[in-house]
Parts: C-alpha cells; sequence; structure tokens
C-alpha cells in the first residue's frame, strides 16, 4: 500500500477578509453630535423668566442713552441724561408734585374711558344687533370717525369753557371711536353657525344676544379697550396742553417754558407707565374673561 500525504484540510468557510482591516486595528466608529429640534435650542433662554426677559431691551436701551449722555453725544439741553432725569423724579415725588399731577390726570382719564366706554358699547350694541340700527347710526358715526377729534378742541373749549369739561369731552371722544369698531365688528364677526343652534334650541332673542352674540364678541371689545386706553392718554396729552392748572401736562407745560427737558422726559416716562399699567389690566382681564378659548400664545 503506498503511503501518501494527507490532504491539507480546508479553512472554514466565512466572509473575505478585507486586506486593509488586516493590517491595522479597525479604526471605531466617528462621532456623532446629538442634533436637536428647533423647538428645544432656545431652552436656555426660555428657561429666564419672561419679566426678566421683557427687560432686557428698555436697559439697553438706558445704556446706550447713559454712554451718549456721558460722553457728550447727548447733550444736557437736548436730552438730560438717565441720572438727571432720575434725579429730577425723585425731587418731584418728594415734594407731592408729581403724586398730585398723576392723581388729576388719572380722574380725567377714568371719566373720560367710563363716558366713552358707554357711548361706543351702546352705539356698537345698536348698530351690530340690528340692521336699521346700522342704517340710522354707523353712517353717522363713520363720519364723525374721519374728523380729527384734535381738531375739536376749540369747539370744546367754546362749548364747555375752559375747566375739566373739555378735556374730559376730548378723551371720551377717542375712546367712543376705538369702543364703536371694535364691538360692532365683533358682534358682525359671530359665527353664523352658532346663530343657528341658538335659533333651532329656541332661545329668545334676549337669550341669543346673552349666550352667543356677547361672548363671540367679547374678544373684539378687549381689543377696542386696549386701543381706547391708549388714544385716552394721548387724547389727555392734548387735553392737558391746552389751560391745564394741574395735572402731568400741567407740569410738561411748565418744563416747556424753562426748558426743562429732565422734567419732561420725566412726565413722559409717567405717561407710558400708566398706559403699560392700564394695558397690563386688560390682559388680565383677558385671560379671565377668555378662558373658553384657545389661543396660539407663541413657541
Amino acid at each position: 500500500m503506498t503511503l501518501g500525504h494527507a490532504p491539507a484540510s480546508a479553512p472554514p468557510p466565512g466572509p473575505p477578509i478585507d486586506p486593509v482591516e488586516s493590517s491595522g486595528p479597525r479604526a471605531g466608529p466617528p462621532d456623532l453630535e446629538p442634533v436637536l429640534p428647533s423647538s428645544a435650542r432656545g431652552t436656555r433662554l426660555r428657561s429666564v423668566p419672561r419679566r426678566l426677559r421683557r427687560t432686557v431691551g428698555p436697559l439697553l436701551l438706558l445704556a446706550l442713552w447713559q454712554v451718549f449722555s456721558a460722553t457728550g453725544v447727548l447733550h444736557p439741553d437736548v436730552l438730560a441724561s438717565p441720572g438727571t432725569i432720575a434725579r429730577a423724579g425723585s425731587g418731584l415725588i418728594a415734594d407731592g408734585t408729581l403724586p398730585s399731577a398723576m392723581a388729576v390726570s388719572l380722574q380725567r382719564v377714568a371719566a373720560g374711558l367710563l363716558l366713552g366706554g358707554v357711548a361706543g358699547t351702546a352705539l356698537a350694541l345698536v348698530s351690530g344687533l340690528s340692521r336699521l340700527g346700522e342704517d340710522l347710526v354707523d353712517a353717522t358715526v363713520q363720519m364723525l370717525r374721519t374728523v380729527p377729534w384734535v381738531g375739536l378742541i376749540p369747539l370744546f373749549i367754546i362749548w364747555l369753557g375752559i375747566g375739566e369739561a373739555p378735556k374730559v369731552a376730548l378723551v371720551a371722544l377717542g375712546v367712543t371711536f376705538h369702543l364703536y369698531l371694535n364691538v360692532y365688528a365683533g358682534i358682525r364677526g359671530v359665527d353664523a353657525q352658532l346663530i343657528e343652534a341658538g335659533q333651532s334650541l329656541g332661545l329668545s332673542r334676549w337669550a341669543m344676544v346673552r349666550h352667543v352674540v356677547l361672548p363671540g364678541a367679547l374678544p373684539g371689545a378687549m381689543t377696542g379697550l386696549r386701543y381706547s386706553l391708549a388714544t385716552a392718554w394721548l387724547a389727555l396729552v392734548f387735553g392737558e396742553s391746552v389751560n391745564a392748572d394741574a395735572g402731568i401736562g400741567f407740569l410738561m407745560n411748565q418744563a416747556r417754558e424753562f426748558f426743562r427737558t429732565d422734567v419732561i422726559v420725566v412726565c413722559l416716562v409717567v405717561y407710558a407707565f400708566l398706559g403699560l399699567a392700564a394695558d397690563a389690566v386688560v390682559r388680565t382681564l383677558e385671560r379671565l374673561l377668555l378662558q373658553w378659548r384657545p389661543t396660539f400664545t407663541g413657541q
């Protein structure tokens, strides 16, 4: 029997060996950076309270103002520095001049807002709830709305004298038109399907107005109130510039005579903060009265 070499055993089956991989250690997977969604990129900024974030813009403007005043870009005769204005405001508060002026101005705005609010809302209800009322009221209001109400100051002085009446009437006139337009638009913007649903349920006309029309018009009324408050302060500035012996506008006129830009800016800042406070009150009313209406609040 002839002896021969035993056959070599075949290598076990497997994947082919890459010569590049066999020449050295295998490289690990590349480092990957997590990709955050767009909604999560501003998480750090959103963690800051909103009240603090809202102060960034005013504080930046105040800092620039102080820098320009300190470097001489803004001359004191043109615009006083923030420090000078703060000292002037402290002096006016200490001697009681500013608080008494604010009280007088607030009384005028409150009286004008009450009169104008009642008149504007009543006219909007008459015109919005009835076609006959619209034919009788809307054309007249639209015509008067186009007349510059500031130009009526001489007539108010002739008709009402130089006391408090023309100032209150000017505020009331500016408030009336804004409330009328927004309340009327809110009434006419109520969904017709809601009206049909109320009629199918057998609601009377008063019940329809109370439970369907007025709640549907409430968002427009809140918007009109916000515009009315801004217009009320604007009208007060014009009203107190004519024959006024008290109020914030009276302080501004006195400061103008003596070129006191610091006092003028103090009065303007008071106007701004009073308007901001009134707007905050309306925002609070919106949150309380419009809880049933989901809205987009931003991302």
